[in-house]
């Protein structure tokens, strides 16, 4: 009799365990198959578009370059960029895609000229100048992206950049005096323009939604200043930067 019994209980246990394994499968079975049905509609809808757009936030550190003598690079700035984003697709897969743009750019740096150099106005002095400027910027790059099994897309870009000043105010201490907010629009070249690079992940947040992180260089090509106001040769802008972004 206590035999019949014990073999029941095992008999139970052995059963229970087997719906337990049973109830797991299909657990699994279904988070699999829901995953397999979301990436799907990622894909189908990936397939159907040539565009798509977003918006980004680039804080970073910018740094101006002088490249003669006689100008003494005090400190760099906060270089703040913030815009919208478009990827024109080359492919159906959208691994390669044209990237381009419309942001806001805010940059400086502050610059101390040797006696003779520098503005007109200042030139007779030793002058520090706290440039504070503001650009209208196109990029024009070739973004490359990759996705790898867990659906995180690993991406790069290259390219260059248009930039147009909008406003461009300095902070002068000239002669030990202080002069706040001079106009020095006149005396930037009207575009500036170099060499950009870009790299970080995205990750699909929803169907539809996607976050961006990253980080970017843009090398400047061209001189900011005016030489004919200036009489300082040539500056360049160069700028580090953490990329931000969600694309819709």
């Amino acid at each position: 009799m206590m035999v019949k019994i014990l073999h029941n209980i095992l008999s139970r246990k052995k059963n229970y365990w087997k719906c337990l394994m049973f109830a797991g499968l299909v657990m699994g079975s279904s988070v699999t198959a829901k995953a397999q049905d979301s990436f799907s509609k990622r894909m189908s809808k990936k397939m159907d578009r040539k565009v798509r757009f977003g918006f980004k936030l680039d804080p970073g550190v910018a740094i101006m370059r002088p490249q003669d003598n006689g100008i003494e690079r005090n400190s760099g700035k906060l270089n703040l960029a913030y815009g919208i984003m478009a990827d024109f697709f080359l492919d159906r897969e959208e691994r390669y895609s044209f990237g381009t743009g419309f942001e806001v750019v805010h940059t400086g740096s502050t610059l101390k000229y040797d006696q003779g150099i520098g503005l007109n106005k200042f030139n007779d002095y030793t002058t520090e100048y706290d440039l504070r400027l503001q650009y209208l910027q196109v990029p024009l790059t070739l973004k490359l992206k990759a996705d790898t099994r867990d659906d995180i897309g690993i991406w790069g870009q290259f390219g260059t950049y248009f930039a147009a000043p909008i406003k461009a105010r300095a902070n002068v201490i000239s002669n030990n005096k202080e002069y706040t907010k001079e106009n020095v629009m006149t005396d930037m070249h009207r575009l500036n323009m170099g060499l950009l690079l870009a790299a970080g992940v995205e990750y699909p947040l929803t169907e539809t939604l996607s976050g961006i992180v990253g980080f970017g260089y843009q090398g400047g090509f061209t001189d900011l200043t005016r030489n004919k106001r200036w009489n300082d040769g040539r500056v360049n802008l160069n700028s580090f930067s953490l990329r931000l972004g969600l694309y819709f």
